[in-house]
């Protein structure tokens, strides 16, 4: 291993984009001993920050075809992966399960049907009657549920996930340059980066993974690869009522293709929204509070005691996400929609491999 790194010393490697996809494609490199740098102009601006990091691999119920195959290697991987990281960060937990629920009959038959064609991914079917559901329906008055659990299923905190990639990355001497790319030109088989500071940067191989704003570095035309911005908003709700404890309720869970988080006996996250567009919009924030056919007191827009939203990008005309060699050299490693930090591993394995073929 240590003379297969000491080949690699001499390769450089730009990353552009310190997002999730970014720092965890570095993470992944930092095991072949390359020279790898970060370039990001605003960390905290980047897509990840659209990430409420549920991560819904066995309840994904499209069991073909390549997003499949992403989220069986990742499911594969994220053990490994946490296993390493929480070295770095104890605080690095994947929290399980998943709770999918619906108050549509006819979405719960397809549940069930789903369940039963999968009786070795520990999916378990809820009925209305199950007593699993009695703290639920009590905190959402009014409203009759039933779904699934998925025990394999579940969520990693963005933000502590992307601190425990700092950390990783800082005691590999990974850095991010704080900069913004804007030219990428080939030059006698290296890469010219070029950075706003007026500084040049020269490398082997470059890695976009700067979401929409890939698009400003490449011949997107030439290349046939389109983005379209999908911004996600998300709510913070914090009630007062005594009789209402959010701890009550399962840690995470998807009521009506809506994702909540428990915070506290008093904080619930509520998100997070699709919207085709670079600004938030309140008709799709009004949607987060309109998804029960009976609203609580405690679900309201005066509750809101924090909210935000992220830019994600998702390709038109293929697939999500875009895995491409565009150039010897270039590879694009972008346009993960709700996906990035569920299949950050296996696109980031994929990376390693594909750059063994570009050297």
């Amino acid at each position: 291993m240590n003379k297969l790194k000491n080949n690699f010393n001499a390769i450089r490697i730009i990353i552009v984009g310190s997002g999730i996809i970014g720092k965890s494609n570095a993470f992944e490199l930092s095991n072949y001993g390359f020279d790898i740098k970060i370039i990001d102009q605003d960390e905290k601006q980047n897509s990840s920050n659209a990430a409420l990091g549920i991560l819904m691999g066995k309840i994904y119920q499209k069991r073909k075809g390549r997003s499949w195959m992403l989220r069986q290697k990742s499911s594969e991987l994220w053990p490994k992966w946490i296993n390493i990281l929480q070295r770095y960060n104890p605080k690095l937990i994947f929290e399980k399960p998943l709770f999918k629920l619906t108050s549509d009959l006819e979405k719960f038959k397809k549940l069930t049907t789903f369940v039963n064609n999968y009786p070795n991914d520990e999916l378990e079917i809820v009925e209305a009657n199950s007593y699993i559901l009695s703290d639920i329906n009590k905190t959402f008055k009014g409203n009759k549920f039933q779904g699934i659990i998925s025990h394999q299923d579940g969520r990693i905190d963005p933000r502590i996930l992307l601190e425990t990639l700092n950390k990783t990355l800082k005691t590999k001497n990974i850095k991010t340059i704080n900069d913004q790319v804007i030219e990428i030109q080939k030059k006698l088989q290296k890469w010219n980066v070029k950075l706003k500071s007026g500084e040049v940067l020269t490398s082997e191989i470059v890695i976009l993974c700067n979401s929409i704003d890939s698009l400003k570095l490449i011949n997107a035309e030439i290349q046939k690869i389109k983005l379209k911005p999908v911004l996600g908003q998300a709510v913070e709700i914090c009630h007062e009522d005594k009789n209402i404890n959010f701890l009550s309720l399962p840690k995470l869970l998807n009521i009506n293709d809506k994702n909540l988080i428990t915070i506290n006996k008093e904080k619930i996250i509520i998100g997070s929204t699709d919207e085709y567009n670079f600004k938030p919009d309140e008709f799709y924030l009004n949607g987060l509070f309109e998804f029960l056919e009976q609203k609580p007191n405690w679900l309201d827009k005066k509750n809101i005691s924090r909210k935000w939203f992220g830019i994600r990008s998702r390709p038109e005309g293929e697939p999500s996400p875009l895995l491409k060699s565009l150039d010897q050299g270039l590879i694009l490693c972008s346009g993960f929609y709700k996906n990035g930090i569920l299949l950050a591993p296996a696109c980031s394995d994929w990376v390693s491999k594909e750059i063994k073929k570009h050297i």
